[in-house]
């Protein structure tokens, strides 16, 4: 009888203990189930930052050279459109100076030169003008109205030669020039234009 009693104590005692095990195993188990969790929710995942973007750099224009005016020693033409209109022919044409200016000689260097330019119109009709009816621009001749030194043109192939009224048709016009040699230092001309009234006292632009 104390022998089963025995054997069954034993058994009894192996039975708690292997229940005893389980039990802490499980719970073991839990912990760690738990343990694990609280790590994970414990983790904090980085938020993607927006990529910061360099900024911009902004170049400053290089200073532009200050805008300057060539300085030149020409003046103002003081020839006003219509103030120096003569006949030419009678009343066949008209010669208007347009522009009178001291130039310098290309082959001398000189400012000896007054570069004449002129618009020569004409103006009767087909029955009034004849062939022979031709200004001989490269003819100009000028005249220093201070001391009737007169002047002539530097050569002929510094003109434009004859233009020929009879070649125009009525109320048209060319343009024509001639350059006179001058000494320098004269301010005012008298200019003869070949059968046309003399223009007096024209200022020359130097």
């Amino acid at each position: 009888m104390n022998t089963f009693l025995s054997s069954l104590a034993v058994i009894l005692s192996t039975l708690a203990l292997v229940c005893s095990g389980f039990a802490a195993y499980q719970v073991y188990t839990f912990q760690q189930t738990l343990s694990s969790k609280e790590t994970v929710s414990n983790i904090t995942v980085p938020t993607p930052s927006t990529p910061t973007q360099a900024p911009t750099p902004v170049e400053t224009p290089a200073p532009s050279p200050q805008a300057t005016t060539p300085s030149s020693n020409t003046t103002t033409q003081n020839i006003k459109p219509g103030e120096f209109v003569q006949p030419a022919f009678g009343n066949k044409g008209k010669v208007e100076l347009l522009s009178v200016k001291r130039i310098k000689d290309p082959e001398t260097g000189n400012r000896d030169v007054v570069n004449v330019q002129m618009r020569i119109r004409r103006v009767a009709g087909d029955n009034l003008v004849q062939n022979t009816d031709a200004i001989t621009v490269s003819s100009t001749t000028a005249r220093n109205p201070d001391t009737s030194e007169t002047y002539k043109g530097v050569n002929v192939n510094r003109s434009t030669g004859a233009v020929s009224l009879f070649q125009l048709r009525p109320n048209s016009s060319a343009d024509a020039y001639v350059w006179l040699r001058i000494p320098d230092g004269i301010n005012n001309l008298d200019i003869f234009v070949p059968d046309t009234a003399a223009f007096k006292n024209v200022p020359i632009a130097s």
